[in-house]
């Protein structure tokens, strides 16, 4: 007899994975799931154990999606010294105090820019042609590609997430993910061997120096799956979480005129976004041992999903958990890790969030939503809606 785990399909997750967690929790709350060679563990303290003991739950994973898809082992499948080196080069970029010196002044002229090109061009589909630009231009001014259009870096954004999302080995897929990391070889490896020569304050720069013995470095084709890592996670998180805080804050009555007249309520409502829809939905382990946990053995040399997306709808921790309440009592949820690899990047992609939805709101005071049943959301590892049609 077939159970639910083996049931799961990679579309049903696509479609919508937060009632299939909410029955894993509640039926098998660490299950293998066939369609994409994993072991889901979908309750919050579990969780939380997974990406807190590397000892029993490795980051350097087998066949891991992002190695294969990067062409090298990245910051997330890193563990112990190697991991704390190379995260200490993002430091300097990405703490939190670092990030509020810069944010406001380096995101919000690139979204008022994008918000007139959207007016004047009656461009009202907000995902592709308003959060995703801000936040791959964002991203791209802070790692030294300022250079390069919004159109290259989504481009390079989509074509590397079907590879790093590529559980179920899908050829069709690789082969998409493949080129786009050839093309953005060819444009990186030069931009690398400048830098290693002549050091700026850009993040590529940092990731190459900072933390090295004088006269040394380290080599461009070392950084380079962490530099993908990088403008794939910095581009999704904060452009897609956006994207669907926007379209929850749409269908609350009187919510933006509450945010204009009390912006205050920003930093709390990013929470709840994160919260209700994690942009990543997994954090993914392999077993070091045979390991107990949720009531089942996973075996030796397993690859495991911590799923953060669940563990921050798990009902033993949150009330009501999934309906977005821009009014719920701030508490820490799992949206970005826990542990080692708890997001480098949290800081500036909570404050990119919060400038592009504040210009956004602000600069067009009777936006809304052309009609939010038809809006459509997608993906299980990157979810966020497929479009969102504006009026204003």
């Amino acid at each position: 007899m077939t159970t639910f785990a083996e049931s799961i399909t990679v579309a049903d997750l696509d479609r919508d994975p937060y009632p299939i967690y909410a029955r894993l929790r509640k039926e098998a709350p660490v299950a293998y799931v066939p369609a994409v060679n994993l072991w889901l563990v979908t309750r919050a303290e579990d969780v939380e154990f997974v990406t807190t003991h590397p000892d029993l739950f490795t980051a350097q994973v087998s066949d891991s999606t992002l190695d294969r898809s990067f062409k090298g082992k990245s910051l997330l499948t890193m563990d112990g010294e190697e991991h704390l080196n190379m995260r200490k080069s993002l430091d300097s970029k990405y703490r939190p105090r670092t990030v509020s010196t810069y944010i406001d002044d380096l995101v919000t002229p690139i979204a008022k820019k994008q918000l007139s090109e959207i007016v004047s061009n009656d461009r009202r589909e907000l995902v592709a042609s308003y959060f995703e630009p801000i936040s791959v231009l964002g991203l791209g001014a802070v790692l030294g590609l300022g250079h390069l259009s919004a159109e290259t870096m989504q481009h390079w954004f989509h074509g590397l997430a079907m590879g790093a999302t590529n559980f179920e080995r899908d050829p069709e897929k690789q082969k998409i993910s493949d080129a786009v990391e050839a093309e953005m070889n060819d444009e990186l490896l030069p931009i690398m061997e400048r830098l290693l020569k002549t050091p700026d304050d850009s993040t590529m720069s940092h990731m190459l120096h900072s933390g090295m013995a004088p006269g040394e470095h380290r080599t461009a084709e070392y950084v380079l799956p962490t530099l993908k890592l990088t403008i794939l996670g910095g581009m999704q998180e904060p452009g897609h979480g956006a994207a669907a805080t926007f379209f929850a804050l749409a269908n609350i009555p009187d919510a933006f005129d509450r945010l204009r007249e009390n912006p205050d309520l920003w930093d709390d409502v990013i929470q709840e976004g994160l919260r209700w829809i994690a942009p990543i939905g997994t954090q993914t382990r392999q077993t070091t041992q045979d390991v107990e946990l949720g009531g089942v053995v996973i075996p030796a040399g397993s690859a495991v999903a911590a799923v953060v997306a669940s563990a921050s709808r798990d009902e033993t921790v949150f009330s009501d958990p999934d309906t977005f309440d821009m009014d719920r009592p701030r508490q820490s949820n799992a949206s970005f890790g826990y542990g080692p690899h708890f997001c480098a990047g949290h800081a500036f992609a909570r404050g990119l969030e919060r400038i592009s939805l504040q210009v956004l709101i602000e600069g067009l005071p009777n936006i809304s939503l052309q009609n939010s049943d038809d809006v459509e959301f997608a993906g299980w590892e990157f979810r966020a809606p497929t479009a969102l049609h504006a009026s204003w």
